[in-house]
């Protein structure tokens, strides 16, 4: 393999932290994106977790206020946003996916909607459900999928958003975790009756092994986080659900008052889900960037290289472990790599005591508390304003930086036991 010798990538070599800033951002209009996709997808995606709504309501009484879809709040944060270095200006929020319903991150979008896909189809197939049924029947049908298995690999989030709604349809539900997985995750999916296998190697070590036992079975369905368009398009849901919070706070977004989106990432699934999703409705008037951890810049080091899912950061030396467990991804996913290639502004890579430093400011400011992973996406508005790249890119953009919106990406955190809200608390103290 011929790894480019450049100074981000001598830099990422090093785990130094980088705002990186991607060189073949295109205006919407003349992007490639390297697959058929468009926004038809997703409101395909956003018609079928109406049609689950019923079910859902039902199955998990936590989502009832809201007729059965999860969804999370958009707060403004505005003591934080002074606390940061250097301050923000315009007007910051968070994206509180760490809140969402069921699974507690962000993967309760698009984890949750590939099961419900699935599950459909199998339903549709068997004859046990029409379109215009009201969902909730299959309540009743749990013995049938209960012939069926559901598996996925994972770091932890991915795997508690199929491992709790498998177990709820009524599959066998299978998760193979990574070492990075925390403890308390796998007690929790363990205590809905799922079925997790652990390994003493990575995220890819994990997927692989789960894909190859999945294949072997004829009636198992696996979950391919790397490279699945149906968890792609249930992130991206999120898009237009954001657009009508902002609408209903009266925020436009538009040349003259653009947005910026900041969001953690790990193989890229939900990030490029997320972004793609915000391309659509906006434009060039969204303004997209991804955050990793210094020693899992997987997606970083893809696009850079050139390489995509062809390098991983085990081969310019990184190890790849990081107390950003949900982040801790050697290896990008090519597909999402590709979507991107036009449509990301950016990348910051954070080491992980800045983790704990960010999750303790926004605890202490706005009394939210999120997983340290999450945290990783406040590196980036940071960058943006304290770096001369940062300033240059908001020049050669013509941004008024107090006409603009942020929305830092809260991707977990909600479900995090209480004894392991203090321990981080006080780390790296």
């Amino acid at each position: 393999m011929q790894i480019p010798n450049t100074p981000t990538i001598e830099a990422l070599r090093n785990a130094q932290e980088v705002f990186w800033l991607n060189p073949k951002l295109t205006a919407f209009r003349e992007a490639d994106f390297g697959y058929p996709l468009d926004a038809s997808m997703i409101a395909d995606a956003e018609a079928r977790l109406r049609r689950f709504a019923p079910f859902l309501a039902k199955c998990f009484p936590e989502t009832a206020e809201n007729g059965g879809l999860i969804e999370s709040p958009l707060t403004e944060t505005p003591v934080l946003q002074k606390a940061l270095s250097p301050a923000i200006p315009g007007r910051l929020f968070l994206k509180r996916d760490s809140d969402l319903p069921i699974a507690g991150s962000v993967k309760a979008r698009g984890g949750i909607y590939e099961v419900l896909k699935h599950t459909e189809e199998l339903a549709f197939s068997a004859g046990i459900l029409r379109p215009e049924d009201d969902y909730s029947i299959l309540l009743q049908h749990r013995d049938f999928f209960r012939g069926y298995k559901m598996q996925v690999g994972s770091t932890g989030n991915l795997g508690m958003s199929i491992g709790i709604m498998s177990a709820a349809v009524g599959y066998e539900a299978i998760v193979h975790m990574s070492a990075d997985a925390k403890q308390w995750k796998k007690d929790l999916l363990r205590s809905h009756g799922v079925t997790v296998v652990e390994y003493e190697g990575d995220y890819s070590a994990a997927v692989a092994e789960g894909r190859r036992r999945s294949d072997a079975d004829p009636t198992s369905y696996f979950v391919d986080d790397e490279n699945s368009r149906d968890l792609f398009f249930g992130y991206a849901v999120a898009a237009g659900r954001t657009r009508a919070q902002l609408d209903a706070m009266g925020i436009p977004v538009d040349a003259q008052n653009p947005l910026f989106v900041y969001i953690p990432c790990g193989v890229g699934g939900a990030p490029g889900g997320i972004a793609f999703g915000m391309k659509q409705l906006f434009g060039d008037a969204v303004h997209c960037f991804f955050a990793e951890p210094v020693q899992a810049p997987c997606m970083l080091l893809g696009m850079e290289s050139g390489l995509g899912q062809g390098i991983c950061v085990q081969n310019i030396g990184l190890h790849g472990r990081t107390d950003a467990d949900g982040l801790a991804v050697g290896r990008p996913s090519g597909f999402v790599g590709r979507v991107m290639e036009n449509l990301l502004s950016g990348d910051v890579t954070v080491a992980d005591r800045r983790l704990y430093d960010y999750m303790r400011l926004l605890l202490d400011t706005e009394g939210l508390f999120i997983e340290p992973s999450s945290c990783a996406a406040y590196a980036a508005p940071e960058a943006l304003f304290a770096t001369e790249e940062g300033r240059q890119y908001l020049h050669s953009h013509g941004i008024a930086a107090e006409q603009a919106t942020h929305i830092v990406w809260a991707t977990g955190g909600r479900l995090v036991p209480l004894e392991v809200r203090e321990h981080y608390r006080n780390t790296y103290l």
